[in-house]
């Protein structure tokens, strides 16, 4: 199974996410690190942000939630970015920091 590898302000945005919320998104990447391939809805890709980064899906009743990851690392599975969408669009601010921290968890040294 590969590891899951937060970056700390995903992991700070995920802590501030409802309950119900980050129990659903916990279950997702579970499942990504067992190796599961996930679809839409709950899964799209990202190439805006990056190739191979895709974005979890999850909506509830207080909002919509986005969490970017990157399955393809030999390191595990990198979630690098989430944050509560607030329109139908996701904001160029979210893809450029979305950038950003992705290159800083590939340019990690183990």
């Amino acid at each position: 199974m590969k590891a899951a590898i937060f970056h700390p302000g995903a992991r700070a945005a995920i802590r501030l996410f409802p309950k119900d919320v980050r129990i659903e998104l916990g279950k997702a990447i579970f499942d990504l690190q067992k190796g599961a391939i996930l679809g839409m809805p709950f899964s799209r890709h990202m190439p805006s942000v990056a190739q191979g980064v895709e974005e979890l899906r999850i909506r509830d009743r207080a909002g919509i939630y986005r969490a970017f990851y990157y399955a393809r690392s030999p390191r595990g599975v990198l979630v690098f970015h989430a944050f509560v969408k607030k329109s139908r669009t996701t904001p160029k601010q979210d893809v450029d920091l979305g950038r950003k921290r992705l290159k800083e968890l590939l340019d990690e040294k183990v």
